[in-house]
């Protein structure tokens, strides 16, 4: 029989011996890459919509928003290599299905330009012969449910109302994805513009800059800005737009890397601790081989073969799986196969190292038939002391004694634990942040449950309803204006709400509220992108208007990156801030929102337009399913360590077993003896990996808010009950495995002949 065929053979006898560890070191290597290959699609789609979108596009990498065409020759400006618009744009309302959004209508051509021309996905471009069709922004259409053929009401500034058909659903690079990037966008021809809105003074003028450089946007806008003046209403790049596609994918595609790569870890060494397990309790077996005739190189090989294949099996079924579950969620051509081959070679890699250490050691075993696997002997450690000084059973005093009997795999095993325990932590705390925002709104800025605009009637009117209603608490009116920040020759978004005396109650984490005139708070996108700090004067330019503003806190600002200055209404010019724009509705506790909004549309006749405040944390829901997935991935690399420990603790000790009977021991004193070496390593491992996982899940939650802008003291541990009962239900499996004897490739045979069986205890 050649040495092949019989290599063959032994490792096929032995992972039917060991069909369960097998199985789930397998999806242990699949849910990890699977992990991995969704973190990377998601960070790279998280930039990838702006740059396909922009590539497809031909589009534009300045914008700019004038008060009227503008008339200097901004083609002459040093980079410009072309010029797009200027278009006329004027604010409205699109009612649908009872829901009422801000749009922006754009009149463009009937032939796209060759510049910044959106990309019909579905449907047609505009077409004179239906002046009443309209193009809208995929995002948009998706958020009103519009589909091609289906009508929907436009409401002007003057309340009168007008009917469109979807003629075309395009995707566009000139503005971010809705709702994030408000208002949504649509397109129509000129001549429908003019007759939805006549009145030129109610619009604006939007222009597009292609530049040579891209990087020389900023350069660009600040000689626009100097240019225009006064005229300039709001200018944004490329930069922004691409920051405003990526947010929420690259948040769980952060957290999912997180969890990957650390859980690659967790699994490398859990499969290095299996394939040592699984060597030391195959000593006799490999010695025997090694007397047959195999070589060292031989049998390391036949060990590399039988545990890298698994591994590797687990590569491509979760390199299958991840691209499968990306590919429907984002389309076959959004999964790039570069970071897909990436990963699959460094974890295949991986785990060929993690299998490769101990099947280099079994290929030294010497040839001798009868090779002892008694562990190694030496001096009682100081738990197993403390046992014995303590006076515990005796079988409880010989199991923490085989608890670090192997110091390494000891370690291994503890520390195999304590990683995954703490990714589940870490996973834990941010559903407790999550559960935090929903739970208290107010936390995230949202302590208005309701946002109410006058719509079709007057302001003082619109003010008088949502003041008299029996369950709103206060009101707060609004303005949401755009100011050029100085230095920057960008536009930031300037939150005008309540007043110097009465202040929208903003969670304000650094600093406190404002109080005055001329006071304001920030977020931290806002304050990096300005480079200040609390208690530094900001100058910003409203239409024109200086507006100068000393900054005394700093807010939680989920919207906008966290570029956003929020002031007291009377902070801004009257040009500006009368009327209001919105009025934020508190409501008394224990009030409903839909409700309260069905009964102020009543009472206005349909007149108000009124929303419910949306909660951020409801974009990321997605994130709970994923947790809950990783935690389940990261539970199999936990159940993977605790069953190697368990064997190769039942084979260190197996000739003990008919020792320890003959001294009196029974099978139930066997068995604790058996359960307290691994339970000890269990409880280090999980109790290690939990206390870890509490002291930096907020920490991390807070650096990952810093880094998004939406600014640190958003983080929140789950709670000591939370922690408690997942440390008990990881222990309790955990002991229930450990006293099943063998693991899956059953008892040893010292254990068979000392009358150790499966229902022993």
């Amino acid at each position: 029989m050649s040495a092949s065929l019989a290599g063959s053979r032994w490792i096929k006898a032995d992972l039917r011996a060991r069909k369960g560890q097998a199985v789930l070191t397998v999806l242990t290597v699949a849910g990890i890459v699977a992990a991995l290959i969704t973190a990377a699609t998601l960070l790279e789609d998280g930039t990838n919509p702006w740059r396909t979108l922009f590539a497809q596009t031909d589009g534009a990498h300045v914008w700019l928003h004038t008060k009227d065409s503008p008339q200097v020759a901004l083609g002459g400006i040093d980079g410009v290599t072309q010029t797009v618009g200027p278009y006329r744009s004027a604010p409205v309302t699109v009612a649908q299905d009872g829901k009422k959004e801000p749009a922006s209508l754009r009149a463009m051509p009937a032939t796209p330009p060759q510049v910044a021309h959106p990309v019909v996905a579905e449907g047609r471009w505009l077409d004179p012969a239906q002046p009443d069709g309209a193009v809208v922004e995929r995002s948009f259409a998706a958020s009103l449910g519009l589909r091609i053929g289906a009508s929907f009401t436009i409401i002007a500034i003057s309340g009168e109302r007008h009917t469109l058909y979807v003629r075309g659903i395009a995707d566009s690079a000139d503005q971010g994805f809705y709702p994030e990037w408000t208002p949504g966008l649509a397109y129509v021809l000129p001549i429908m513009l003019d007759r939805i809105e006549p009145m030129l003074g109610r619009s604006e003028w939007v222009t597009g800059l292609r530049l040579a450089d891209p990087e020389a946007s900023q350069v660009v806008s600040q000689r626009v800005v100097v240019m225009l003046e006064d005229r300039l209403q709001r200018v944004y790049t490329w930069r922004e737009v691409r920051a405003a596609m990526e947010l929420d994918n690259r948040l769980l595609g952060t957290l999912l890397a997180l969890f990957g790569v650390v859980g690659l870890v967790a699994a490398a060494l859990a499969l290095a601790n299996a394939a040592g397990g699984r060597v030391l309790g195959q000593l006799r077996d490999l010695a025997t081989l090694k007397s047959m005739g195999f070589t060292r190189g031989q049998i390391a090989l036949l060990l590399l073969v039988e545990h890298g294949a698994l591994g590797l099996l687990g590569v491509a079924i979760g390199a299958l799986a991840g691209w499968g579950v990306m590919a429907a969620m984002l389309g076959a051509t959004s999964v790039a196969p570069i970071p897909v081959l990436a990963i699959v070679a460094g974890t295949a890699l991986t785990v060929l190292a993690a299998v490769g250490v101990p099947a280099l050691r079994g290929g030294r075993t010497p040839p001798i038939p009868d090779v002892p696997t008694a562990p190694p002997r030496g001096r009682l450690s100081r738990l197993a002391r403390l046992a014995l000084l303590v006076r515990l059973p005796p079988a409880l005093v010989l199991g923490t004694r085989d608890a670090f009997t192997r110091r390494v795999p000891a370690f291994l095993t503890a520390f195999g634990l304590a990683v995954p325990m703490m990714m589940i932590t870490i996973g834990l705390g941010v559903w407790a942040t999550l559960d935090n925002f929903l739970a208290h709104p107010e936390q995230v800025g949202q302590h208005a449950g309701l946002y109410a605009r006058p719509g079709k009637i007057e302001a003082a009117e619109a003010e008088r309803l949502v003041r008299t209603d029996k369950d709103v608490a206060a009101v707060y009116p609004g303005t949401d204006v755009n100011a050029l920040a100085p230095g920057e020759a960008r536009s930031v978004r300037v939150r005008a709400i309540g007043s110097s005396t009465q202040p929208y109650p903003f969670p304000v984490v650094e600093g406190r509220e404002y109080g005055r005139q001329g006071e304001a708070v920030a977020g931290q996108g806002l304050l990096d992108l300005l480079g200040v700090k609390i208690g530094d004067r900001v100058r910003l330019t409203v239409g024109g208007t200086p507006l100068i503003v000393r900054i005394v806190g700093r807010t939680v600002e989920p919207e906008q990156d966290g570029e956003v200055l929020s002031v007291g209404l009377d902070s801004l010019a009257a040009k500006d801030s009368v009327p209001p724009e919105f009025y934020a509705l508190a409501l008394k506790p224990g009030a409903d929102p839909s409700e309260v909004r069905g009964r102020l549309l009543a009472e206005s006749k349909e007149g108000l337009d009124v929303q419910a405040a949306v909660n951020p944390a409801d974009r990321l829901a997605i994130i709970r399913v994923v947790i809950v997935a990783l935690i389940a991935v990261l539970t199999l690399i936990g159940l993977a360590n605790l069953l190697t420990a368990s064997a190769l603790g039942l084979r260190d000790h197996a000739f003990d077993l008919a020792v320890l009977k003959a001294m009196g021991l029974t099978p139930r004193q066997v068995m604790a003896t058996l359960v307290t070496g691994t339970g000890l390593l269990v409880v280090l491992g999980i109790g290690v990996g939990a206390a870890a996982g509490v002291s930096v899940v907020t920490g991390l939650i807070d650096l990952q808010g810093h880094t998004s802008g939406v600014g640190a003291g958003i983080g929140r541990a789950p709670s000591p009950l939370t922690v408690t009962v997942t440390v008990l239900v990881a222990v309790g499996p955990a002991r229930a495995g450990a006293r099943r004897p063998g693991g899956p490739a059953g008892p040893a045979p010292g254990a068979r002949r000392a009358g150790w069986g499966w229902g022993a205890g």
